[in-house]
């Protein structure tokens, strides 16, 4: 394009221009915050920019799993809690229905409470936590156990599946989060398995046979320290979970300040680089305007 434009108003046009242009990033910066806002910004840096933020994303990722397992641990650990608590209360009922001084029909009633407690112990191992049967194993919508009093054995065989459900820290590293209820409640172990114990236990009392109850409440330590056992396991994972947890917060802020670094604006730098290209502006349009000018008349004098 042919212009009319003298070589000095032609430069001081160009001046002007990139003046305004440094003007509207800087302005476009303060009021995002951001350096970066499309890749023709700053093409060298976005790859950086990318994976920085792939990693963060990833971290972030990791954080909501760790929360999510957390919750169901800490369920997990209630139940065993629980389950812990009542079982002393089954020594206790044992302990009575040894005494030499307990008649039949005590012990009969004592079996009704035992009965009562195994049943409660069938509702631990079937515990749930956002829908799902959390000592199932793998196959988490299947009940683990059901209670019925006019069966021989009373609770059911195990419904659910073993459990190979793991969790991962933000470095990768996998550990187990999960038992299952065949695990805690009915080992293989008869010596340690919870429903065996009971059941053992409340025929015992019902039929008001004192050797049989003495057997029954001398087994119950082994069973007793099984369940702590297991509730250390679970006390294990989330100590884990905690450590997990801290460290992948401190990678998300250090990630954090990363993506920032290479992303946000230098607020105070921009503010001052606006407030000097405002003053150059300004001198530069006033300077424009007390250059003399040239007209027809000029060349005709």
């Amino acid at each position: 394009m042919i212009t009319t434009l003298n070589p000095a108003s032609q430069h001081f046009l160009d001046q002007l221009n990139q003046i305004e242009s440094n003007l509207n990033t800087a302005e476009s910066q303060i009021s995002s915050g951001l350096k970066i806002m499309q890749p023709s910004d700053a093409p060298d840096s976005i790859s950086q920019l990318l994976e920085a933020h792939a990693d963060l994303a990833s971290t972030q990722q990791t954080l909501t799993n760790l929360g999510l397992v957390t919750t169901e641990v800490n369920a997990g650990e209630q139940a065993l809690q629980t389950a812990t608590t009542t079982f002393d209360q089954v020594q206790t009922l044992a302990a009575e229905g040894a005494t030499s001084t307990q008649t039949a029909a005590g012990n009969a009633t004592l079996a009704l409470q035992v009965n009562t407690l195994l049943q409660q112990f069938v509702g631990l191992a079937d515990s749930k936590n956002a829908g799902r049967y959390i000592f199932a194993g793998d196959q988490d919508q299947s009940i683990p156990y059901t209670y019925t009093a006019a069966q021989n054995p009373p609770v059911s065989a195990y419904g659910g599946s073993t459990s190979t459900r793991v969790t991962q820290d933000v470095n990768g590293t996998q550990f187990p989060i999960a038992l299952t209820a065949q695990q805690i409640f009915d080992s293989p172990d008869s010596t340690t398995n919870v429903f065996t114990s009971l059941e053992a236990l409340s025929t015992a009392l019902s039929s008001n046979n004192t050797s049989a109850i003495q057997t029954a409440l001398n087994g119950l330590p082994a069973v007793s320290q099984y369940l702590n056992t297991q509730l250390s396991f679970y006390g294990n994972v989330q100590d884990q979970l905690a450590s997990a947890t801290t460290y992948a917060t401190t990678v998300q802020t250090q990630q954090q300040s990363q993506v920032a670094g290479i992303q946000d604006a230098d607020l105070s730098q921009v503010i001052l680089q606006l407030t000097q290209l405002q003053t150059q502006e300004q001198a530069a349009v006033q300077s424009e305007a007390q250059l003399p000018r040239q007209t027809l008349f000029s060349y005709l004098a």
